[in-house]
């Protein structure tokens, strides 16, 4: 269990904090927002009104007894700046910021933040990704060249096992594992694929975009 501060009550901070209280961390949320947070309370371990412009505000807080310090503040980027800076003036082990645009993570990490998230426009090249491609299902990106795909399986795939296909040296990718209908399970050597399987396999883009083309 972690303990985490998540400052900003927009619609990403609190799928944050609710995430994160699912998975059975501490959270504290601040907003300057009252009724936003008289409304998600009793979902967290700690909630306040406050502006965290404010440093007093923040030194009350205690932000270096956090294992993590989220700033979701989106509409007001000087704001997610200014408490982006002061949290780690105060000694915030790990600060992760939101922002929207290129510009914005180059003065995030400018000032303090250790790792600057978009989730915007994560979510709409995990999207552009996903609908553009064929039959793919979904997407993680896990840098500029690696990722894991969930995809049909292709043609020639069915009926036979991974040893069979030999799809690490045929294709330059590794399965990890198969979908069948909705149980997940790793990857087997024994398994024979049908053709209502998905695969989830992790490579570099270029390869699973042609191995997605013969579904």
């Amino acid at each position: 269990m972690k303990n985490f501060l998540v400052i900003g009550m927009g619609r990403f901070g609190q799928h944050l904090s609710q995430k994160l209280t699912e998975l059975g961390n501490d959270v504290m949320i601040v907003d300057e927002n009252e009724e936003i947070i008289n409304r998600l309370a009793p979902n967290v371990a700690l909630a306040k009104v406050a502006d965290c412009k404010n440093e007093e505000v923040l030194k009350s807080l205690s932000v270096n007894s956090f294992d993590m310090c989220f700033v979701c503040i989106g509409s007001d980027f000087q704001s997610s700046l200014e408490v982006t800076s002061l949290l780690k003036d105060l000694g915030a082990k790990t600060v992760v910021s939101k922002a929207s645009t290129k510009i914005q993570e180059k003065f995030l990490l400018r000032n303090g933040a250790d790792a600057v998230v978009y989730p915007e426009k994560d979510l709409a090249y995990k999207l552009a990704v996903q609908y553009s491609g064929r039959n793919v299902y979904d997407y993680y990106k896990l840098s500029d060249q690696i990722a894991v795909y969930e995809t049909a399986v292709p043609k020639n795939w069915i009926g036979k096992t991974l040893p069979e296909l030999d799809v690490r040296r045929v294709h330059g990718i590794n399965v990890l594992a198969v979908r069948v209908g909705n149980d997940l399970r790793l990857a087997d050597h024994t398994h024979r694929f049908a053709d209502t399987d998905h695969v989830l396999v992790l490579g570099e883009d270029e390869h699973i975009r042609a191995l997605t083309k013969k579904t």
